[in-house]
């Protein structure tokens, strides 16, 4: 979930949006190992194998922040910006 900078963020936000990026600087460390994997020419096996691990960290940083928009939406579904169901479910298709 990425918050507003100017908005306060709660214990429960600041601790998903720490998830979110730990995923994300996962992803970041995978693809960087990907490309040296590329770059000394390793075979074709060695190259998908990270390309999957890459984009499984991806989606599970993806699916996280639909996880917590999802949960917004519960918790405070007449709040102004939150996120409606058939936007999450939107969300959620363009990932699966």
């Amino acid at each position: 979930m990425v918050l507003p900078a100017s908005e306060p963020v709660s214990a429960a936000d600041a601790d998903a949006q720490k998830k979110i990026v730990n995923r994300l600087r996962r992803a970041q460390g995978q693809l960087g190992a990907l490309i040296a994997t590329v770059e000394t020419g390793a075979g074709c096996r060695d190259v998908v194998h990270q390309l999957a691990a890459v984009s499984k960290a991806l989606d599970r940083a993806g699916f996280l922040v639909i996880s917590e928009a999802m949960k917004e939406c519960l918790i405070n579904p007449d709040a102004e910006g939150s996120p409606q169901s058939d936007e999450i479910e939107k969300l959620f298709l363009s990932l699966a």
